[in-house]
């Protein structure tokens, strides 16, 4: 029987396994396989419905190559072995995390949704949508070498967008096909699914949705 492990923040410990599992372009299916657990177990460690035991713990991070202290967030490197409680990693920014959180939970919703091409819509619009946000951080400074891309700055936004598109449109007609068009959502069910992660997701609902209000044209005068 395994020892139940008490994590100090059970969200770390779901986040980064899923996050190295990602990084590393494994499949939830594959790693379960190689971890020796059921697909069903893994999404629940990964979901933070479930807590694991401290062989799993340790199993998982000698899979990830990387210490049993950076899987449950307290190392900041995925070598070190932090040397007292009080070495902590810094705190995770509100806005960093609330977008952490709430692609845990896109990932999890398209993997659950049984169409393996969803998941793969789905980061290249986060993919590219970060690529736009770092070339106009990076065209900041006129002296940084535009030979850093391979794709012209006149051009680059404009294809960026274009390519967000077609994949936004491509994803949108699978998830008509899959599971996903059968399955009710509610905040109830998100909660229920994504326990950890959901006050995340609606937070970033709220913002989006209050600056979406910022472009509205104004109302005219009667």
């Amino acid at each position: 029987m395994y020892r139940q492990v008490v994590y100090p923040v059970a969200t770390e410990f779901s986040r980064m396994i899923t996050l190295l599992r990602k990084e590393r372009k494994i499949s939830q299916k594959q790693a379960a396989a190689d971890l020796g657990v059921s697909q069903a177990l893994l999404s629940h460690y990964e979901k933070g419905i479930r807590e694991c035991g401290l062989e799993f713990l340790v199993k998982t991070a000698d899979y990830y190559g990387v210490t049993c202290d950076y899987l449950l967030g307290r190392s900041a490197e995925p070598g070190t072995v932090i040397e007292s409680p009080a070495d902590t990693a810094p705190p995770v920014p509100q806005a960093q995390k609330r977008l952490s959180d709430s692609t845990a939970v896109l990932f999890g919703m398209a993997e659950d949704s049984g169409d393996p091409a969803i998941p793969g819509y789905i980061e290249r619009i986060l993919t590219l949508s970060v690529y736009r946000v770092f070339r106009t951080l990076y065209s900041a400074d006129p002296k940084n070498d535009r030979r850093f891309f391979t794709v012209s700055e006149a051009a680059a936004d404009g294809l960026a967008m274009a390519a967000i598109e077609r994949s936004r449109a491509l994803s949108e007609e699978a998830v008509r096909e899959c599971a996903l068009s059968q399955t009710v959502i509610t905040t109830n069910s998100l909660t229920e699914s994504y326990p950890l992660y959901v006050s995340s997701l609606l937070n970033l609902i709220k913002n989006a949705e209050s600056y979406i209000g910022e472009i509205k044209p104004a109302p005219k005068d009667q």
